[in-house]
């Protein structure tokens, strides 16, 4: 009876269980024995991915999300985006400043006007005898290289289309258009007016006004009148000697004659320099409409005359300035060698005038400026031996004017025992004030009577 009840108890759950098409709800849904779980595709399908396919997953995926993963999910996915985002506006930003500051390092011709600073400070340093103050050192090469930057700046901007012509130039920021005129040009007067102003602060007046003065001669004289007259290469030379004594002014507050033996350097030694530069480039510059004074010397003699000429005339300045008492003997005789080396090649140039004798004498010349500027600072006296020498000058002049002053009396003594030899030999008495007696001290002043 046990068996019989337990096979249809088994009948009647295979019936039961096997699937009813006349109702699609028992059709579809699956009784399970072991677990005791209904499920219901149609109460769950929307919620079960297609691409499940294990039960456990599905029974995993079937149940809804929660609100706070699915905000937690959006705020990771904003964080991501929002990272790379900022990611990619820092990197524009540092391109951006890259690119500009390659423009400017450019438009201010940033080798140039650390030579300038250089010949300014060397300036300084000479001015400023034995105490140097350091922190005024760096705040004139500061406003030197801003003020510098500046004049070279502008001179790009007055000849962008003459460097559009050059083949040397026309890669300039200007001329290839990566940066703008008004830009270059508010660039230009930021700058030149902040040097001039912090010159003006932290040096002294007159070195502001020898920097302003020296923008204007380069930015609206020379740079014109390349265009106008081969006189452009003295007036030149003119600009670039002003620097140093920019830097002696700023140091000592004057201006004095033992303070013009670096300026005169710079002045002599620019001439043999670009009139090298001139004849290796005299095409271009043709070709950029400059009139350099190469361009009317087809043999290039005149324009060798001019560099050896004024290669010589380098040769006293060593003399002069241990004479003036700025350096010691030592720098007469290294200055005379190195004005000799540079003379030999301009003397090569003017005997062969060409194309690599030219490139010597530029080579040399460029050789020549930092050796001079360094036995200046190397060999200059400090401010105290220069108060010895012309303390020992002062001396001799006293003392001269002492002899001189006894020599005069004494021949006054002379003149007056002449003079009372010739009176019948009477013996001069001093004169006698009665006013010792005068009882009253409101009285006339006395008179002298001689008894």
């Amino acid at each position: 009876m046990w068996r019989s009840s337990r096979s249809f108890s088994s009948k009647l759950l295979l019936r039961s269980s096997s699937p009813n098409p006349r109702d699609p709800i028992a059709s579809s849904s699956i009784i399970s024995t072991s677990y005791g779980v209904v499920r219901n595709p149609h109460l769950y399908s929307s919620s079960i991915p297609a691409s499940s396919s294990s039960a456990s997953d599905s029974f995993k995926l079937g149940f809804p999300q929660p609100d706070g993963a699915r905000a937690f999910s959006a705020t990771a996915v904003d964080l991501s985006s929002l990272a790379s985002a900022s990611a990619s506006r820092a990197r524009q930003v540092a391109d951006l400043a890259s690119h500009y500051a390659r423009c400017y390092w450019e438009l201010s011709k940033a080798r140039l006007s650390m030579l300038v600073v250089a010949t300014s400070g060397t300036g300084f340093v000479l001015g400023s005898g034995s105490a140097l103050d350091f922190p005024g050192l760096c705040w004139t090469c500061a406003g030197t290289m801003m003020v510098a930057a500046s004049a070279n700046s502008l001179n790009q901007v007055f000849e962008i289309n003459n460097d559009a012509k050059m083949k040397r130039t026309r890669q300039r920021p200007l001329p290839s258009g990566r940066i703008t005129i008004p830009h270059a040009v508010t660039w230009a007067s930021s700058i030149g007016v902040a040097g001039t102003a912090l010159l003006a602060g932290k040096a002294n007046m007159l070195a502001a006004g020898l920097a302003a003065s020296n923008l204007v001669l380069y930015a609206f004289v020379y740079t014109p009148l390349k265009q106008i007259h081969p006189v452009n290469t003295w007036v030149g030379a003119v600009v670039g000697a002003i620097p140093p004594l920019l830097g002696w002014v700023a140091a000592s507050g004057q201006v004095s004659l033992n303070g013009m033996i670096l300026p005169a350097a710079l002045y002599f030694w620019q001439l043999p320099h670009f009139m090298a530069l001139a004849y290796l480039c005299r095409n271009d510059y043709a070709a950029g409409g400059f009139r350099m004074f190469s361009l009317a010397d087809a043999s290039g003699r005149r324009t060798a005359l001019v560099a050896l000429r004024n290669s010589l005339y380098l040769l006293p300045l060593g003399y002069l300035a241990y004479d003036w008492g700025v350096t010691s003997g030592w720098f007469c005789l290294e200055s005379s060698i190195l004005t000799l080396a540079i003379s030999y090649a301009a003397f090569s140039f003017y005997r062969d005038r060409t194309a690599q004798k030219a490139r010597k004498m530029f080579h040399a010349s460029l050789l020549y400026l930092p050796v001079f500027m360094s036995g200046l600072l190397l060999h200059r006296l400090p401010d105290n031996q220069q108060l010895v020498q012309e303390d020992n000058s002062m001396e001799v002049v006293e003392l001269s004017s002492s002899l001189g002053t006894l020599a005069e009396e004494s021949e006054n003594l002379d003149q007056r025992n002449h003079e009372m030899g010739s009176t019948g030999g009477k013996q001069a008495r001093p004169p006698v004030a009665y006013a010792s007696v005068a009882p009253f001290p409101f009285l006339p002043a006395p008179l002298y009577a001689a008894p």
